[in-house]
């Protein structure tokens, strides 16, 4: 723990903060909200202040300076500077247009059977277990499923993704060995090639499948008479795996632990199943499975609190400090799946906000409401592991018994 708050710097964070960064993010918070790093950028714990930075026009995502820093020219920057996320219009709202047509309301609850079965089908893989880890037996085989049939991913490239979702997203943190920037590296060269296959299949035998709406739409949509190229669909597909796949995993994973940390919660989601929705926009809130996010100010911008961040800024938004805030959340680092009017940002907010959030839900809803549902005596069986990432919050390892 830092004896002077003024001496933290983000880009210098250590494995106590990746453990457990809540301390520190209530120190940052209340001593030093708007706080400065030692390269410029700034680090911001306060809802008011990540929420007025996303609902920002002015503030920009495009990485391509800051990442071919980070990075120099290889794949890994290729794939950052190239997806939706990191990007800003009009090529950002291109692609959300062509991707958000698979999105939609009613498309999503057409898949609420599917996700029911495969849900179930994998709770009866569990009970057959017995012991079994949550994040290996479960929680990543969910989100693996279910966005390999948007995506039309065959099953035999299946195993790999989530190995290669946490190479490419580790290399977001801010401060990463080079041995992982080659493992990073290594992952978007061999996903991009099987993608390059899949996408060039799929334009030779455009029906040749009953499943990869959301791969239909990104090569064969266009907006304004724009279609995407060759490595845009690559890289974009890559992202949609990314984001639909790790943050899914960390969301059931995390939300389990809640509950075994808190038994009283346990105890009466299990009684009143009826909580589920406001139980995972809890969970979400507590252990956000994004902790950190990135903007770069387009323009100066002044904070709620009258703080003004001149244009040029590099800004880190800590998720994980403004879900916590107090000035928004009763009692913040307590946990009540009852909580109303809970206005986490999980999900971020503004023109970047989480193209998958309503698919997310549905997923916590029937993932973590029939798990209880189906197994009342689920319990711990071993030490978790954490994911040892700073960006993202989740464990690689979480033993658990059903019986």
């Amino acid at each position: 723990m830092l004896d002077d708050i003024a001496d933290f710097d983000l880009n210098a964070i250590d494995h106590d903060f990746i453990d457990n960064p809540f301390p520190t993010l209530y120190r940052l918070r209340r001593e030093s909200p708007v706080h400065y790093n030692a390269d410029g950028s700034v680090y911001l714990t306060r809802h008011a202040d990540c929420l007025k930075v996303y609902q920002s026009r002015d503030m920009l995502s495009d990485k391509t300076d800051e990442y071919g820093k980070k990075f120099g020219k290889c794949p890994l920057h290729t794939h950052h500077t190239t997806s939706l996320i990191f990007n800003d219009p009009p090529y950002h709202t291109a692609v959300r247009r062509l991707i958000s047509s698979a999105f939609t309301p009613r498309k999503l609850a057409e898949m609420e059977p599917l996700i029911a079965e495969i849900v179930d089908r994998l709770l009866d893989d569990v009970e057959d277990l017995g012991e079994l880890d949550l994040i290996d037996d479960f929680a990543k085989v969910l989100p693996t499923e279910i966005i390999s049939f948007m995506l039309g991913i065959p099953e035999e490239y299946r195993s790999k993704l989530r190995g290669f979702s946490l190479a490419i997203l580790g290399a977001l943190d801010p401060v990463v060995p080079v041995d992982r920037l080659t493992v990073g590296n290594a992952a978007v060269t061999e996903f991009s090639e099987i993608l390059n296959d899949l996408i060039n299949h799929r334009r030779a035998n455009p029906d040749d499948a009953g499943q990869g709406e959301v791969l239909d739409s990104l090569i064969f949509g266009e907006h304004d008479g724009r279609t995407l190229t060759q490595e845009e669909l690559i890289q974009n597909c890559i992202f949609l795996l990314n984001a639909g796949h790790e943050t899914t995993t960390s969301m059931v994973g995390n939300s389990v632990g809640i509950l075994l940390d808190n038994p009283d919660q346990h105890r009466l989601l299990r009684s009143e199943t009826g909580l589920i929705n406001t139980a995972v926009e809890e969970f979400l809130r507590v252990q956000s499975p994004l902790q950190i996010g990135n903007r770069l100010a387009g323009e100066d911008i002044e904070l709620p609190g009258g703080e003004v961040l001149a244009k040029g800024t590099f800004i880190h938004t800590s998720i994980g400090g403004a879900n916590r805030d107090p000035a928004v959340f009763d009692y913040p680092d307590r946990v009540d799946i009852t909580r109303q009017k809970n206005r986490h940002i999980a999900f971020i907010t503004g023109i970047h906000v989480c193209l998958g959030a309503t698919l997310a839900r549905i997923e916590g809803r029937l993932a973590l409401g029939r798990l209880v549902s189906r197994f009342p005596k689920l319990a711990a069986n071993g030490e978790r592991e954490v994911l040892g990432l700073a960006r993202f919050r989740g464990y690689t390892r979480f033993p658990v018994r059903v019986v």
